[in-house]
């Protein structure tokens, strides 16, 4: 049986020892094949996978600047209301993939005409201006406003007698024959060619549950990796274009 809805719980005490004892890895999106063992997020289980984009680059935040107490004023003075137009261009970056995903694509394509641009860090952007080199792209491609998001995949075990979901890595054929619990979380920055100025949601999170035995588990897993991504895109978009709707 099968079941998808939007979701969000709390981490409990049984969740975080399960965490701990599993070495706390989640799955990218950017990553998100069936694993034959866990990898952490971040740490490449294929051989394709280089790692995320981090925030501070991609929002040209340099933790190693001198803040001052005017700068901040002055960026609050400076800020204005973001908007985005219907139809109108946005470069478009996955964090970790060379391209953005096809399911990503096609809902985006419904709102906006989407530019897009591979996500894959390269070796030194933390020693230069990578969010600059990303306006600069997104300006050169005609795009007024550069959209970047981040995702990652958690499998969750069900306690039959109390009926709590414990957040566990996806460890793919470690899991017993049990109903496979699955969530998709995601993180999305919108940032202004123009001004630098930038914007950050999260969706709500999206679960699903599928019956995984040992000789169907890769099929199941991945079924529930394209259902919670289509759901999950489909809804980022649709929040992206009421809150920024102009």
């Amino acid at each position: 049986m099968r079941f998808s809805q939007g979701f969000f719980v709390r981490g409990s005490v049984a969740g975080l020892c399960l965490l701990l004892m599993s070495g706390c890895a989640t799955r990218s999106i950017s990553d998100s094949g069936y694993p034959d063992r866990p990898s952490g997020y971040g740490r490449p289980a294929s051989s394709q996978y280089r790692g995320e984009l981090t925030e501070f680059n991609v929002l040209g935040i340099q933790p190693t600047a001198v803040v001052t107490e005017e700068a901040i004023r002055e960026a609050l003075d400076k800020r204005q209301k973001m908007t985005l137009a219907k139809n109108s261009p946005v470069m478009l970056v996955q964090s970790g993939a060379l391209i953005p995903d096809e399911a990503m694509v096609k809902v985006f394509s419904q709102y906006y005409q989407p530019i897009v641009f591979s996500g894959v860090p390269e070796e030194g952007q933390g020693r230069i201006n990578y969010a600059g080199h990303l306006r600069l792209a997104a300006a050169r491609s005609g795009s007024e406003k550069l959209m970047v998001y981040w995702g990652i995949l958690e499998s969750g075990r069900e306690n039959m007698s109390t009926k709590v979901v414990s957040w566990v890595p996806i460890l793919g054929a470690l899991v017993p024959d049990e109903n496979q619990h699955m969530r998709i979380r995601l993180k999305v920055a919108l940032v202004d060619v123009r001004t630098g100025q930038w914007e950050m949601f999260s969706p709500e999170p999206f679960k699903d549950v599928d019956f995984s035995s040992r000789g169907s588990r890769a099929a199941v897993d991945q079924a529930q990796v394209a259902l919670l991504k289509e759901q999950a895109y489909r809804a980022a978009v649709t929040q992206l274009f009421y809150k920024f709707s102009s």
